[in-house]
C-alpha cells in the first residue's frame, strides 16, 4: 500500500468500532422486580419410611431375623391396599457392632458382639386416612426405626397455577408503586421466570408410638406451594 494511503487506512480502522457501538441499540429504561404467590391445598398422598432392624451374633442369623420381621410388614401394607408399586425398598443396611474396652496403655481393644441388620421401606399411602393405622400396625409386627412422614400431593399442577397468578400480582402491584413514585409508567413485559417451593416434609418418628396403643393419631393439615417471580417491565 502506498505511504500516503496509510493515515487514512489508520483513521477508517479506529472509526470502526466506534461506528460500530454507536449503531448498538441502547437498551430502553426498565425496572426489575420481584413477587411471591402462595397456594394450599389438602394433601392426597403421604409418604411413609418404615425401617427394621434386628441384631445377633452372626450377619447370617440378622439377616434371616430382618427377613422374616420385613416380609410380615409388606404383607401387612398389601392387606391394607397398598399396591405393590406403591412398596419400594429403599435401602439394606448390614453393620458390625462393637463392645470397647480400655486398656492399661490407654489404648482401645474391640470386640465383635453383633450384627445389626436395618431394612428400609418406602410406602406411598394414597389414603392418608390409613396413615396412623399402617404406623400402628407397623410398629406391632417389628418396625422400630423411621416412621418418616411426607404428606404431598400427586398433581400440585392446579395450586402451583393459582400461586403463579398470585406472584405476578404481587409483582405488577410492586412495579406500579415503583413507578408512580418514579413518575413514569410500566410499558411491555421484558422478561419473567419464576421458581417454585414444595411443602417440607413433617417428622413422625415410630419409636414414638406406643405398640399396644391405639393407631398413632396423624393429622395431615394443608401443603402449601410458594411461587416466586422476577418481572422486568419496560418503563415510558
Amino acid at each position: 500500500m502506498p505511504k500516503q494511503f496509510l493515515p487514512l487506512a489508520l483513521a477508517a480502522a479506529l472509526a470502526l468500532p466506534a461506528a460500530a457501538r454507536a449503531a448498538e441499540p441502547v437498551p430502553p429504561p426498565h425496572i426489575t422486580v420481584s413477587g411471591e404467590g402462595e397456594a394450599t391445598v389438602a394433601p392426597d398422598m403421604a409418604l411413609i419410611s418404615l425401617s427394621v432392624m434386628r441384631e445377633a451374633k452372626t450377619a447370617r442369623e440378622a439377616m434371616d431375623a430382618n427377613n422374616d420381621a420385613m416380609a410380615a410388614v409388606i404383607a401387612a401394607m398389601k392387606a391394607f391396599g397398598i399396591a405393590e408399586r406403591d412398596l419400594q425398598t429403599a435401602g439394606i443396611q448390614i453393620s458390625p457392632r462393637y463392645n470397647y474396652t480400655n486398656n492399661k496403655d490407654g489404648g482401645q481393644e474391640a470386640e465383635l458382639v453383633a450384627y445389626q441388620v436395618t431394612n428400609t421401606l418406602s410406602v406411598r399411602l394414597r389414603d392418608i386416612d390409613k396413615a396412623g393405622e399402617v404406623l400402628d400396625k407397623a410398629v406391632i409386627l417389628g418396625v422400630n426405626q423411621g416412621g418418616n412422614i411426607t404428606f404431598s400431593n400427586e398433581d400440585p399442577a392446579a395450586t402451583l397455577t393459582q400461586a403463579r397468578k398470585k406472584a405476578m400480582a404481587d409483582a405488577m402491584a410492586k412495579a406500579r408503586t415503583l413507578a408512580e413514585a418514579a413518575g413514569v409508567s410500566l410499558g411491555r413485559v421484558i422478561e419473567i421466570s419464576d421458581q417454585n417451593t414444595r411443602p417440607a416434609p413433617m417428622p413422625i418418628q415410630a419409636k414414638a408410638f406406643d405398640a399396644a396403643g391405639a393407631a398413632a393419631p396423624v393429622q395431615a393439615g394443608e401443603n402449601s406451594y410458594t411461587v416466586q417471580v422476577t418481572v422486568t417491565f419496560e418503563l415510558k
